[in-house]
């Protein structure tokens, strides 16, 4: 049988029975035809699963029976800030998505030099919802518990300003940097946009103590870079690196 995992902003509570909010109550009516009687896991990104059993539904309705919550060990050991370049099209969609099945804990969408995308005012909270979204469906997805929180787009001079994270680690494909031996319990991970990161920025970035790293000989997609560059932090410190039994 199929694992069902949805995402809920409502309080759970185990031997409660709960009327699922509308949107989860649609995805699972409309969308999975889900029938009574089938196991659904819901989170509420407090870091719990919470098994339940759908025992009441309709199209716009369903009401499950709340079981005894799961700890869930699918975060990263390393907590992960990634400051991302806005890009146009789906690739940004299509960054956080994979950035969140990886394990990153915030993204803060950043304004730069050569970023070419226009957001206006009035339109800033429904593209922020937006990607919110993305990242809860990754979640879903991906069996975390804790959905990453998706910040109002701001400049990269201050996002960079404002960070304290052990590492600070700008990409960049052609200034190599070196990594510490010893892992470090936050990181903060500066990626630019496609047109790259200008010397301003870059200046920017090394007055706020951000470090150079190149990820090999080939320079990466704006959308290619934030996966690469966690998995291979993972894959050095993170939970890509734990010994796995067999």
């Amino acid at each position: 049988m199929r694992e069902i995992r949805l995402y809920t902003s409502q309080s759970l509570s185990e031997g409660d029975q709960l009327l699922l909010d509308e949107a989860a109550a649609h995805h699972l009516a409309r969308v999975l035809r889900a029938r009574v009687g089938d196991p659904v896991t819901l989170f509420n990104g407090g870091g719990l699963d919470w098994p339940c059993r759908i025992v009441q539904m309709d199209k716009r309705r369903v009401e499950v029976s709340i079981g005894p919550a799961v700890p869930v060990t699918t975060e990263s050991p390393i907590v992960f800030h990634l400051g991302l370049c806005l890009s146009k099209g789906d690739r940004f969609d299509w960054a956080i998505q994979k950035s969140t099945e990886l394990g990153v804990a915030s993204i803060t969408p950043l304004f730069s030099e050569r970023v070419d995308v226009k957001l206006p005012a009035d339109r800033v909270q429904k593209r922020v919802a937006h990607w919110q979204q993305i990242v809860t469906s990754a979640c879903e997805q991906s069996g975390r518990a804790v959905v990453p929180a998706v910040a109002t787009p701001t400049e990269l001079a201050i996002w960079a300003g404002d960070q304290d994270a052990d590492l600070r680690l700008v990409l960049h494909h052609r200034q190599p940097g070196s990594l510490p031996t010893e892992a470090p319990n936050s990181v903060a991970l500066l990626i630019g946009p496609e047109g790259g990161l200008s010397d301003s920025d870059l200046d920017h970035a090394q007055k706020a103590g951000f470090q150079n790293l190149k990820l090999g000989p080939r320079v990466l997609r704006t959308e290619t870079a934030p996966a690469a560059a966690l998995a291979a932090l993972g894959a050095r410190w993170g939970d890509l690196a734990q010994p796995r039994s067999c």
